[in-house]
C-alpha cells in the first residue's frame, strides 16, 4: 500500500490530532520513566507532523514510513520548519537500521495496520534488536472496542476546504479486521476528480500484543489510556504501550 493519494489529503484531514499535545504526551511518558530520549526512531511516521514536533522539543529524532508519497510530504514540511531530518522509505516489520537508537515511538495506530500476526512480531523483533539495553519502545494500538462499535459498519463524512472525502468501514467480527474504503473528492474547476484508497486495519487482543512484546525481548512497563496515565477501561478505544528493551 503506497497511501499516494491519502497522502495529498492525510495532513487536511487529521487537522484534530493534536500532534503537539502528543509530542507533549511523549515526553512526559519518557520523564515518568525517568528515560532520556536520546537517538530516537519514529517509526510509521507518515507525514511527519509528530517527527517535526519532537525534533522541536530538541529531542534527535528520525522517521520510517513505508510511503515514499508520505515521506515526500514529511520531507517539504521538515524544510518549511526549518529542520533538517532523516527519512527513510522502509516497512516496518523490515526494518534495517545504520546502528541502535534509545527509543523507539509508533504513534496513531500504526500497528494496526499490521493485518497478520507474524508481521507484528517482525516488527517487534526488529525494534528489539535496533534497541539499545534498556532503551525504549512506545507505541498505540485501537481496541476491539473502537473497531467493533466507533469504527464499525460506520460511514464518515468530511467536507473542508481543499478535500470531500468519504470514509466506509466495513468490520469482520471474526478477524477483528476493519476494512477501510477512502473516497476524495477534490474540486477542479466546475467538476471533481476523485481518487480513492482501501486498507485495512486489525484489532488485537491486548494480552495477544504482551506476548508478542516478551518474544521479542521487550517487558512491558506501562498500559495506559490514550493521553493519559490512566489504566484503560473496557471501553477505551486507543492503549498505549511502553515496553523497555531487557
Amino acid at each position: 500500500m503506497s497511501y499516494s493519494a491519502f497522502a495529498r489529503y492525510y495532513d487536511n484531514l487529521t487537522q484534530n490530532v493534536g500532534y503537539s499535545e502528543r509530542a507533549d504526551y511523549i515526553c512526559a511518558l519518557l520523564k515518568r520513566f525517568k528515560h532520556d530520549a536520546g537517538l530516537t526512531l519514529d517509526l510509521a511516521c507518515g507525514t511527519g507532523s509528530l517527527t517535526i514536533e519532537l525534533a522541536k522539543r530538541k529531542i534527535d529524532v528520525y522517521g520510517i514510513d513505508a510511503s515514499a508519497s508520505m515521506l515526500s510530504v514529511a520531507q517539504q514540511k521538515a524544510a518549511e520548519n526549518g529542520l533538517q531530518l532523516l527519512f527513510l522509505c522502509q516497512k516496518m516489520q523490515n526494518i534495517d537500521l545504520y546502528g541502535t537508537v534509545d527509543t523507539v515511538i509508533c504513534m496513531l495506530d500504526s500497528i494496526n495496520h499490521l493485518t497478520s500476526e507474524r508481521d507484528v512480531q517482525k516488527t517487534f523483533s526488529r525494534v528489539s534488536l535496533f534497541l539499545n539495553p534498556g532503551g525504549y519502545f512506545l507505541f498505540d494500538i485501537n481496541t476491539l472496542y473502537k473497531h467493533q462499535y466507533v469504527l464499525g459498519n460506520h460511514t464518515f463524512v468530511y467536507d473542508t476546504d481543499e478535500v470531500y472525502c468519504v470514509w466506509q468501514n466495513s468490520f469482520d467480527e471474526k478477524t477483528g479486521r476493519v476494512g477501510i474504503m477512502l473516497d476524495f473528492f477534490e474540486r477542479d474547476g466546475c467538476t471533481y476528480r476523485r481518487a480513492s484508497e482501501h486498507f485495512y486495519e486489525r484489532a488485537y487482543d491486548i494480552q495477544k500484543i504482551l506476548s508478542m512484546l516478551t518474544q521479542a525481548g521487550l517487558e512491558t512497563v506501562g498500559l495506559f489510556d490514550d493521553l493519559s496515565f490512566e489504566k484503560p477501561g473496557d471501553q477505551a478505544e486507543r492503549i498505549v504501550v511502553v515496553a523497555k528493551k531487557v
